[in-house]
């Protein structure tokens, strides 16, 4: 993963720990949509994961990886 990536991905992921506070100790049930907020992710236990979409357009698509909703698209 380039240096960008990384930094991105860490910043994704330092924010959304901030922004729940106490409340991300506190375990919920997994959601059963498709698409999980970056809070749910996390709180499963997973990570979000950026990729840039190659066709050139500078859109990108997030992923949450690992934890309960493994695979999930993060809105």
């Amino acid at each position: 993963m380039r240096k960008s990536s990384c930094t991105v991905l860490a910043a994704l992921a330092l924010s959304v720990l901030c922004a729940t506070g106490a409340r991300a100790a506190v375990p919920h049930a997994p959601s059963l949509s498709s698409d999980v907020t970056a809070t749910e992710c996390v709180q499963g236990g997973g990570v979000i994961v950026i990729s840039a979409d190659g066709d050139g357009s500078g859109s990108f698509t997030t992923i949450c990886r690992g934890g309960v909703h493994d695979g999930q698209a993060v809105t």
